[in-house]
């Protein structure tokens, strides 16, 4: 049988693990946001100044 401390633990672990992945996600989105703005005001200042 499993103890209950034991499932407990568990599933604390989980949450955290869970936690600790979405933050990750979203910083890579946010990274991936801000390199898409520069290279959108790059290619808008070469238009503009060409």
């Amino acid at each position: 049988m499993t103890d209950p401390n034991t499932k407990q633990i568990n599933r604390e672990m989980a949450d955290n693990e869970s936690a600790r992945q979405t933050a990750s996600s979203v910083r890579i989105s946010t990274f991936a946001i801000a390199i898409t703005i520069v290279i959108a005001l790059a290619v808008f200042g070469w238009m503009f100044f060409r």
